[in-house]
């Protein structure tokens, strides 16, 4: 689907996942690096954003740095699929959303700004609900990026790199809750942002730039719907790892190709005893079926036990809320 797209859409939705310009312009310096006009590559992101093709314009912030968040499962009967889907939604730290192939099928990510909020955002599920909800807090990140061509080419993607939680500052949670929601699409979107936060534009740019040399920012660009332009088929595949073997596993199938996340989480003993995690992001499912089968030959994973949940449907995909309180259902 994207080779139908515009040639500049096609470069702004691949060429600019990462690496935005830190400068007081930065879509003048995306429209000299592709040739083109500012007002085009607004006029562009714009229509793209409107579509539904990105999510936004802004940043992705390492879990359970600036806020708490859990990856969280519920076994659902299908009668009662639609309203328990539909609370869960309505759960404003809830940024993301799918059915998945399982009996566990109701799989989402919910965020708060502390420990506390999410553990009564939680709660208030389980009661509104009356189901058990599995909390899979995050372990080990090996690879937490998300970015990758839309191309088709497999590329393995950087090492993960530790974060530096000593730069954190108060105003930061602000900041990094603006780039998790998007910037604005405008010829100064830093001096908006500064603007919004109270500060000079400049110190906005500043630090920005001191989040994500210490990890904490782990990307920022153009965040990409991967399905709107024909990465159709999402699978995360779960793999139970003997936890000596975990990190040797793990580095090994961030690195491979075709996996776009991998990471460790929380076991619920006897109940769900898979502690890895990866993504895999494809065009149809015999190209993620290609891609796990290779990644399920690495000599770090043989003879380990492993499930794909194929994505059936997205209920919701949004930033991460870092500095907002969660509304407690009533």
């Amino acid at each position: 689907m994207i080779s139908r797209l515009h040639q500049l859409d096609r470069t702004l939705l691949n060429d600019f996942q990462r690496d935005f310009p830190l400068v007081n312009r930065p879509f003048a310096q995306i429209a000299e690096t592709v040739g083109a006009t500012e007002d085009e590559v607004l006029c562009h992101l714009t229509r793209l954003q409107n579509e539904g093709r990105i999510a936004r314009v802004g940043g992705t912030v390492r879990p359970n740095t600036a806020g708490a968040s859990t990856l969280a499962a519920m076994a659902v009967p299908d009668e009662a699929l639609h309203d328990v889907a539909q609370r869960v939604s309505q759960e404003p730290g809830v940024n993301h959303s799918y059915l998945r192939e399982n009996d566990w099928n109701l799989w989402f990510v919910n965020t708060a700004p502390n420990e506390a909020l999410l553990e009564a955002s939680l709660d208030a599920i389980r009661r509104d609900t009356g189901l058990q909800v599995l909390d899979l807090r995050l372990v080990r990140p090996f690879n937490i990026d998300l970015g990758f061509s839309l191309s088709g080419d497999k590329r393995s993607l950087p090492p993960q790199r530790d974060p530096d939680l000593s730069v954190l500052q108060e105003q930061d949670r602000g900041l990094l809750h603006a780039l998790s929601q998007g910037m604005p699409i405008c010829q100064t979107p830093f001096a908006k942002l500064a603007q919004t936060l109270g500060m000079a534009e400049n110190a906005v740019i500043d630090r920005i730039q001191t989040l994500f040399d210490a990890a904490i920012l782990t990307r920022i660009g153009v965040i990409v719907r991967h399905r709107s332009v024909g990465w159709s088929s999402n699978a995360m595949v779960v793999w139970n790892v003997p936890q000596d073997r975990m990190i040797a596993a793990g580095t090994a199938l961030a690195a491979h190709p075709g996996v776009t996340l991998c990471y460790q989480r929380r076991t619920v003993p006897g109940v769900w005893d898979y502690g890895l995690y990866s993504m895999i992001h494809a065009r149809s499912r015999s190209e993620a079926d290609a891609t796990l089968r290779s990644a399920a030959a690495l000599p770090e994973l043989a003879g380990i036990d492993h499930l794909p949940l194929y994505s059936l449907h997205c209920y919701k995909q949004t930033g991460a809320v870092l500095d907002q309180p969660i509304r407690k259902a009533g």
